[in-house]
Order: structure tokens, then sequence, then C-alpha cells
């Protein structure tokens, strides 16, 4: 796996923060909130199959691997790594929301001296990227 920047690709596809819409007074409360909603299940016949919440601690890994007809979603909360992610190496970090597609292999490795932690579901059904 590479480790330095100059291998990694300019722009880091799927990134939460790019997708955050800004609600004010949520529920009554006082000034803002920025939302993503993943799913909504009156708009999509996906079905959520699995919730983990996960922490990989420095130098620990999850192994390249691969799901059959179903996406599996990392939302990465805290922490950097290296994500083996459509065919490349990426760097992760905190607000990076990747969709692995059906299929696909995928693997995160956490070369920092911090904890990744992480959200994976898994989806299924519907029409999957």
């Amino acid at each position: 796996m590479a480790t330095g920047s100059e291998s990694l690709p300019a722009l880091i596809p799927n990134m939460l923060r790019d997708w955050m819409t800004r609600e004010i007074g949520c529920h009554d409360g006082v000034g803002h909130v920025d939302c993503f909603r993943a799913f909504n299940r009156l708009e999509s016949d996906q079905r959520v199959d699995f919730i983990d919440f996960v922490r990989v601690p420095p130098k620990c890994s999850i192994g390249r691997h691969r799901h059959g007809d179903n996406q599996e979603w990392y939302v990465i909360i805290s922490g950097h790594g290296e994500m083996w992610f459509k065919g490349q190496n990426i760097s992760v970090g905190p607000w990076d929301v990747l969709i692995n597609p059906p299929h696909h292999e995928h693997g995160l490795i956490n070369l920092s001296d911090e904890d990744i932690v992480l959200v994976v579901f898994e989806t299924s059904g519907g029409d999957l990227a």
C-alpha cells in the first residue's frame, strides 16, 4: 500500500461534508445543524442489513475483501487512514463517506498513531450503484 501523499488522487470520492445541507432551527432548536440523510425509506426500496460501530487501532486494518449484491458504506468519524477503494489507495479522514459498490474489493488500514472510528453499514435491494 502506498503511504506517500504523492501517490494519492487529488479528489477523494463521496465526501460527506460536500453533501451536507444546513437546517436552521432544527426541531425548534437554536442556531443551525448540518445534515446528510443517507436513506429515506419513502424514497428507496433498499434495506439496511447491518450497522457496525468500529474502532481500528493504530497500525491495524480491515483487510481487503468484497461482498456480493450489496453496498457497504464506510463513514469515517475520526482518525486518518488509507483505504483500498475502486482499485486504488486513497487517503481518508473525518467526514469521508465511501460507498463500496457490489462485488468491489475494499479495505482500510490505520497508518497513524490514533484510532480510526467509523460507522460501517450495508445496504441491499433496490437500485445499487
